[in-house]
């Protein structure tokens, strides 16, 4: 059956320097298996499929598959299928607000013009790091343990274990090892910078360490961290990718207790798959 399909660049004002993401607009039939074989055939850091809500409250409904999983929640697939369910006709409910149901129940996006932002999620996990962990992790990174600024869970979904390096130019230093689990890296860069951090993003994948060009469920529990602790303040943008050159910019606003997380999206393949 052919179903219409877009593959979309996320975090990046030019095409072809952000994340990209498959979204398969019309995933209704599809059996879990054959989603994730799929996403496995992409190759893609995510691929997602669009589904019809089961809550009256959401416009649409998105399952996220990576290579070999499927996630709750994550940030790109969030941001890229709200721009190709628009871009495909998409009426939201409400003007000002789309909702999307994903594994980790409702997240809201909204229109900031140039850009779409979600609202972070609730943290899963967060708090300080075990140090015998924080050791191993150093160690997979090539650093010292005493390199580690400060460390974080993180964990919306992915469950991401976030540290905090001297400075941005110790996390543009990094060559990792083998990592034993999703790791964050944030260095700040100087005051009066265009962003405030940089960010890079590891994980473990075949037997090999991983590295993601953009990520957004990691900015956004990031954000939180930063924000909390007072390390930053909001409104501000954080930079990802640079290492892969990449050109990620990650928009961070708040207002009250929500932590928005923005970026653009940009259509690069428009067309049908054969599914």
């Amino acid at each position: 059956m052919l179903r219409p399909f877009r593959q979309v660049d996320v975090f990046a004002e030019t095409p072809y320097h952000g994340n990209p993401l498959a979204v398969v607009l019309d995933a209704a039939g599809l059996s879990t298996e054959e989603m994730a074989r799929f996403a496995n055939w992409t190759n893609l850091s995510e691929t997602t499929f669009l589904l019809p809500p089961t809550t009256p409250e959401a416009d649409y409904r998105v399952r996220i598959f990576t290579p070999s999983s499927e996630l709750p929640f994550a940030g790109h697939p969030t941001l890229g299928s709200c721009h190709a369910w628009l871009e495909a006709g998409g009426v939201p409910r409400d003007p000002r607000t789309v909702v999307q149901e994903c594994g980790a129940g409702l997240v809201r996006i909204r229109d900031e013009g140039a850009w779409h932002a979600f609202a972070a999620p609730p943290l899963l996990r967060s708090g300080p790091v075990e140090e015998d962990f924080l050791a191993e992790l150093a160690r997979a990174l090539g650093i010292g343990r005493d390199e580690i600024v400060d460390a974080e869970w993180a964990d919306n979904g992915p469950g991401w274990v976030a540290l905090l390096l001297r400075d941005a130019d110790a996390v543009l230093a990094l060559k990792p090892g083998s990592v034993p689990a999703d790791i964050g890296v944030v260095g700040l860069y100087p005051p009066g910078s265009p962003h405030a951090y940089e960010v890079r993003a590891f994980f473990p994948l075949g037997g090999s360490t991983t590295e993601d060009p953009v990520t957004g469920s990691l900015n956004a529990s990031v954000a939180q961290w930063l924000l909390r602790t007072g390390r930053v303040t909001a409104p501000y943008t954080a930079r990802q990718g640079t290492a892969l050159g990449r050109t990620g910019q990650i928009h961070i606003t708040s207002a009250g207790q929500d932590v928005w997380v923005g970026g653009p999206a940009i259509t690069c393949v428009t067309g049908h798959v054969d599914l």
